[in-house]
């Protein structure tokens, strides 16, 4: 069956190990682009984060859609948002504290793509995170902030030492009332209980009448499970990890051997 929409994920997969597009993956993208393949960026990162790659590429207008936070937004490329899902103020709350407890850097990610975080010792990950981002970094206390104040979600930001230790206890913790994931080694992400990029992978293709076996979905970690498994074609980053391996249909090239190229070819441009 022909491919009709390409979910790509954004860190370690689309671009290379120095934060860049390749020029095959342009070259690529524009050839499905120009056959009307939808191509859509599918991160755990904010719009902010991923807007100037949107435009590098040349994916814009309102039939164009991208989904960040993980899924848990879904928008247009014109700004209609067609899903917002957010993180309850009382789980913030808990995070927070849990935080402080522990002795984790953390912060939260707002609607804005601000971050945010009760931390004053800000640590050299939330920095990155936010150069990353193209995000300020605000120090503020969570009864600094109204109870209508938009979070999308809260992030463990800390070194992977520290974040292997925590893990199994934060999803004991906070897991089954939100989604609970590793998005890559120094962060660990909370976020509201029906998001993931496979959900939101299939709430969009539901929107456009596009079936699962005429999408092909590229990742590399193990956020990006639920949209591999969801897709009819899944595509692994050849330095993806173990674990995203095992759902793959296939395992392409690194992210620095032209391993989007590889998989437009194989599956889409044909």
């Amino acid at each position: 069956m022909m491919i009709r929409l390409v979910a790509i994920d954004v860190d370690d997969t689309l671009l290379n190990s120095h934060g860049r597009l390749l020029e095959s993956t342009k070259k690529v993208v524009k050839q499905a682009l120009d056959r009307e393949i939808k191509v859509v960026l599918c991160s755990g990162r904010p719009l902010a984060g991923v807007q100037h790659f949107l435009s590098d590429l040349k994916i814009t207008g309102d039939d164009q859609y991208v989904i960040t936070f993980n899924g848990a937004v879904i928008e247009s490329l014109g700004g209609s948002k067609l899903k917002d899902d957010r993180l309850s103020q009382t789980t913030y709350k808990q995070i927070d504290q849990y935080a402080q407890k522990h002795k984790v850097a953390y912060n939260i990610v707002d609607a804005d793509s601000q971050i945010i975080t009760s931390n004053h010792n800000v640590n050299r990950i939330t920095v990155i995170q936010a150069w990353e981002n193209d995000a300020g970094i605000l120090i503020r206390k969570p009864e600094e902030l109204s109870e209508n104040h938009h979070i999308i979600k809260a992030v463990f930001a800390d070194e992977t030492e520290k974040l292997d230790q925590i893990e199994q206890d934060v999803v004991a913790k906070f897991g089954q009332r939100n989604y609970v994931v590793r998005a890559a080694t120094n962060f660990l992400e909370v976020m509201h209980k029906d998001v993931n990029k496979g959900v939101a992978l299939e709430f969009l293709a539901r929107q456009l009448r596009i079936d699962a076996n005429e999408i092909m979905a590229i990742g590399d970690e193990r956020n990006d499970i639920p949209m591999l498994d969801f897709a009819g074609i899944s595509v692994v980053m050849g330095n993806g990890s173990n674990q995203a391996k095992k759902h793959a249909d296939y395992v392409t090239l690194t992210n620095d051997e032209n391993g989007i190229m590889r998989a437009f070819n194989k599956y889409v441009l044909l």
